[in-house]
């Protein structure tokens, strides 16, 4: 448990809760409900077990924080507790409330020991790739990790994309690839990522099947508006890790039929762009902040360093569909 001073809000409470929820109790010495709670909230701090930082900021020695809060929520009394999650304060509630209906509060924000346990084998996956890359160490690590909790997208695209990487030298990852593929296989319609994951796994199941190069180099020379083989071109590409070919094989297509095959072409294409696109790094947000600034809406997370090949090929894209 911390307490929070206008010095240390940036530091102790949006950055810290960039790595784990941070519960700030808003009290007063004057108050009985706030002397109430206080001793609820540490219990429960210890009860989970470090999935949640335990924060206290007396409103009558930092009113400037604890005004802005209370304005920002609509509200007028204490004690008053915020729950900031990833810089951001995103839920509240007023009162001392009974420990379990501040579990239920809690329940709805703090990841569960699954969670936590499945991160720590994604961490250790990313240590053995980082250490001197141990491929099947880390495959059985984020396998565990799903496995854990099969609800951690991180640890599943994580998992999906490093046995994709992996079939270009061992065809049997593809379909281990689609097994874990398959649960998540209906939330390609909402996320961009599973999306992209769909295209490459295609490809990797496609690759194989590909006519030589140099047959289809043939067939391309011969009609350039061979779509097919340009497609099995990319295909093939995309399943051994050569993006930028595969792109500029899709261009080829999209130049002379943007809507061909009910526009696979473009939809490829993007999902390989979103492969490239590196996210932005968990930490980044309210990096560079002046110690001492009060940033109730903590801020975005930074946006990843431009990548030129990358915005080249989105302009290429561009330029190809308009």
């Amino acid at each position: 448990m911390i307490d929070i001073t206008l010095q240390n809000f940036e530091a102790e409470l949006v950055e810290a809760s960039l790595q784990q929820p941070v519960l700030l109790d808003i009290w007063a010495p004057w108050c009985g409900p706030c002397k109430a709670l206080g001793p609820t909230l540490e219990k429960l701090e210890t009860a989970y077990g470090g999935r949640f930082l335990l924060a206290k900021l007396n409103s009558d020695e930092q009113p400037e924080i604890a005004g802005q809060l209370s304005q920002a929520f609509g509200v007028r009394s204490i004690p008053f507790c915020v729950l900031f999650n990833q810089g951001q304060p995103v839920d509240g509630f007023v009162g001392a409330l009974p420990e379990s209906e501040i579990r239920q509060f809690l329940d709805k924000h703090v990841p569960s020991e699954d969670a936590l346990e499945s991160d720590a084998d994604v961490a250790e996956a990313e240590a053995l790739l980082a250490d001197g890359g141990d491929i099947d160490a880390a495959l059985a690590k984020l396998q565990e990790a799903v496995a854990i909790d099969p609800a951690n997208d991180a640890a599943r695209i994580d998992y999906l994309k490093l046995l994709l990487t992996e079939a270009a030298f061992d065809p049997a990852r593809t379909a281990q690839a689609r097994a874990a593929f398959e649960p998540v296989a209906s939330k390609t319609l909402q996320d961009a990522r599973y999306a992209a994951i769909e295209h490459w796994l295609k490809a990797c199941e496609s690759a194989p099947r590909a006519r030589p190069m140099a047959e289809l180099d043939a067939a391309i020379a011969t009609n350039r508006r061979d779509f097919e083989a340009r497609f099995e071109r990319a295909q093939t590409f995309f399943a051994q890790g050569q993006y930028t070919q595969a792109m500029d094989e899709l261009l080829e297509i999209l130049m002379r039929d943007k809507a061909w095959n009910q526009e696979l072409a473009r939809k490829t294409y993007v999902a390989i762009l979103e492969l490239m696109t590196r996210p932005a790094a968990k930490g980044d947000a309210g990096a560079g902040a002046a110690k001492g600034t009060l940033e109730l809406t903590g801020k975005a997370a930074a946006a990843p360093a431009a990548d030129p090949v990358l915005d080249q090929y989105r302009r290429k894209l561009s330029m190809a569909l308009f």
